[in-house]
């Protein structure tokens, strides 16, 4: 039998766990669903309109143009003038990919030679970890740490940063949902300019930001708009998972060659679904209702979880249980959370080094507050 050959590739890449905890989850009712980042929230309706439009229509079923639909391409371009004060050509600084995270790749590709270092968080989310690695970049991870039950950047780390090709990080961030404030923002431009390195902001919850936590996009912080590549998508803010649409808008010269690959890398995102994500971000999005029940969820599992060492969001969709503080390991706690409190939540074995680890994750985003009134009840079957 032939044997297969080794790829160096693929000897540090992990498993993402959670496809595996939901299938040992199946079907079953009564299993609170925490363990990925899907949504009960519907779409918006002019999404879901225009894209059965197309359908009928058959005006999305074409090969190009191969960066993107002109119409959806201008609506991102108009989105980022009000998120970022800058004006995007759409036609040479915005590209269209089949979701946020299929940019990640045709990105590094662009920006990092094999070898070269690339700042994440620990933790951060496995598919911009492993998708370092699979690009042959060297992931450098600077720690976040919990002050007073919240998420921090460990700006001390992040300054003993001394050679980068880019920096990869969200804000709010998965599976963390860590915050980034003005002063961290600043220190994250300070090592791009030390190191002439890009940010790559995936902005993909940039605005499921709870309470009074900061709203900051990067570009509006001196010396980081001619250095950031912004990714996004319609997945997450707009509820639109199974339409695989995303974005990557940046300075022009590197957008030809994020452009070559990102053809390369998928042809082309598809047309149909590119029309409802255009109609989504130019007409009611029904983000802010979205954003206040995600609010309500994530303080309802704090509120369950308290004296337990759970870790505030500042936004996203999902929050950290730290196991081994209670004598468990990720993955036993994991098991445990399943088998007796009927709870499918992912171990972050694959979402960090040193940080992650000691954590799992409950996902808020697709159970109601009264269900997961239950997560005491559950958490204590679990621990008995």
């Amino acid at each position: 039998m032939l044997s297969m050959r080794p790829n160096s590739r693929f000897a540090r890449v992990q498993p993402i766990d959670l496809d595996t905890v939901a299938a040992a989850a199946g079907d079953d009712p009564d299993v609170l669903r925490l363990e990925n980042l899907d949504t009960d929230i519907p779409p918006p309706p002019v999404a879901v309109a225009a894209t059965r439009e197309s359908l009928a229509a058959g005006t999305g079923n074409s090969w190009l143009p191969l960066t993107g639909l002109p119409v959806l391409c201008q609506a991102v371009a108009a989105d980022l003038r009000v998120r970022t004060g800058l004006d995007f050509d759409p036609l040479r600084q915005v590209a269209i990919t089949s979701g946020g995270t299929s940019a990640v790749m045709p990105v590094l590709l662009a920006t990092t030679e094999p070898g070269d270092p690339v700042v994440l968080t620990d933790p951060t989310y496995a598919g911009l970890l492993q998708r370092v690695r699979l690009s042959g970049a060297r992931p450098e991870l600077v720690p976040l740490r919990v002050d007073a039950g919240h998420w921090r950047l460990d700006r001390d780390a992040l300054g003993r940063v001394r050679s980068a090709a880019a920096l990869l990080l969200m804000s709010p961030s998965m599976p963390s949902g860590v915050v980034f404030g003005r002063a961290d923002w600043e220190a994250i431009a300070a090592v791009c300019e030390r190191t002439g390195a890009y940010l790559i902001y995936d902005a993909a919850m940039e605005r499921i930001v709870f309470g009074d936590h900061p709203r900051i996009n990067p570009c509006q912080v001196d010396g980081l708009a001619e250095r950031t590549i912004i990714i996004g998508s319609v997945s997450k803010e707009y509820r639109m998972i199974g339409w695989r649409i995303g974005w990557i808008a940046g300075p022009a010269d590197i957008m030809s060659r994020i452009m070559m690959a990102v053809i390369y890398n998928t042809t082309v995102a598809s047309g149909f679904h590119q029309l409802g994500a255009a109609a989504a971000l130019g007409g009611p999005s029904g983000v802010a209702e979205a954003v206040a029940e995600y609010e309500a969820r994530h303080d309802t599992v704090i509120r369950q979880l308290d004296g337990l060492p759970v870790v505030r969001a500042a936004g996203g969709w999902s929050c950290l249980v730290d196991a081994a503080a209670l004598g468990l390991t990720a993955t036993d706690l994991s098991a445990r959370l399943l088998e007796r409190g009927r709870i499918a939540a992912t171990p972050m074995t694959a979402w960090g080094e040193t940080v992650a680890p000691r954590y799992v994750r409950l996902v808020f985003s697709n159970e109601p507050v009264k269900r997961l009134g239950e997560l005491r009840s559950r958490f204590a079957a679990a621990l008995e």
